[in-house]
C-alpha cells in the first residue's frame, strides 16, 4: 500500500498540491500517493484519520487552517504565533501542526527586500495574512493591515491614501482578488501612487501575473507572484513528514 498523503479544505476545486506531490511521487518512485480530502467541518478529520490509516501527512487550506488547532497534539512554536496551521505530520498517532506559509513567504520575499522597504501594507486579514504578519515581524518591518472594513487595528481600502501608499514602499496582497477566473479583479488602491521604489508581492500565482501586478508594472514597481512561495512551503511540508 503507498504511503498517504493529502489535502483537507473546503470546497477543493483545482489543487496545486496534489498536481505537485503526485508528479513528485512519479517522477522519484516514491510508492506514495497525495489525495484531495474535502472536509465541509473540520469535525469529519476524525473520521478521516479513521477511515485513513495510512496517512502520513496532510496540507491543510481554507476553511481548516485556525479550526484545526484543537485537533492536534503538538504545535511548533511558529505556527502557534501565527495562529494558523497548513501542515499536519502524522506519526504513531500523533498530529504534528506546522506553518510552511511562513518559510515560503519569507524565503520568496527576502531576496527582493531593499532599504527603503521598512514598512509594509498587509491586504487582507485572513491565515495567510496571519503567516506574512509573522514574517514581518521577524524581519523588524512595520506594517499596517487593510481588511474592508476598519477596525481598531486594521485600516479600510478607503483609508489608503495616495499619500499613505506613496511612503509604504512594500505591498503584500493576501486576497483571492485577481485569482482565476476572476482576473479583472484587483484591490482597490490609489495605484498612482505606486513608484519604482515600491514591491508588490502577490500570494495569488494563478494567473501568473494578476492585475494587482500589472497595475504595478505599469509604473515601474518590481512585483512577485505567490508560485514560488508555493514551491518553497510544499517542500517545506515534505521535509516535515519525512523529518
Amino acid at each position: 500500500m503507498p504511503t498517504l498523503y493529502g489535502l483537507i479544505g473546503y470546497p477543493l476545486g483545482h489543487s496545486f498540491s496534489a498536481q505537485y506531490f503526485n508528479a513528485k511521487f512519479a517522477r522519484q518512485g516514491i510508492d506514495a500517493l497525495f489525495e484531495l480530502y474535502a472536509l465541509p467541518h473540520i469535525s469529519q478529520l476524525t473520521v478521516l484519520l479513521k477511515d485513513k490509516p495510512g496517512l502520513r501527512g496532510l496540507s491543510v487550506t481554507i476553511p481548516h487552517k485556525i479550526s484545526v488547532m484543537p485537533y492536534l497534539q503538538y504545535t511548533d512554536s511558529a505556527a502557534m504565533a501565527v495562529g494558523a496551521v497548513n501542515c499536519i505530520k502524522i506519526k504513531e498517532g500523533q498530529l504534528s501542526g506546522f506553518n510552511t506559509d511562513v518559510i515560503g513567504f519569507s524565503n520568496s520575499v527576502k531576496p527582493l527586500l531593499k532599504k527603503q522597504h521598512q514598512k509594509a501594507l498587509v491586504l487582507g486579514n485572513g491565515g495567510a495574512a496571519r503567516a506574512v504578519v509573522y514574517v514581518l515581524n521577524q524581519l523588524h518591518i512595520q506594517y499596517q493591515i487593510v481588511s474592508r472594513q476598519a477596525g481598531s487595528k486594521l485600516l479600510s481600502y478607503a483609508d489608503l491614501t495616495p499619500d499613505l501608499v506613496a511612503q509604504t514602499h512594500l505591498i503584500i496582497n493576501t486576497t483571492p482578488l485577481g485569482m482565476m477566473p476572476y482576473t479583472n479583479a484587483c484591490p482597490p488602491l490609489p495605484y498612482e501612487a505606486i513608484s519604482k521604489e515600491h514591491l508588490l508581492f502577490d500570494l495569488v500565482y494563478n494567473p501568473e501575473e494578476t492585475l494587482f501586478m500589472k497595475k504595478g508594472i505599469a509604473r515601474g514597481a518590481v512585483v512577485k507572484n505567490g508560485l514560488e512561495m508555493l514551491y518553497l512551503q510544499a517542500e517545506a511540508a515534505w521535509a516535515i513528514w519525512n523529518s
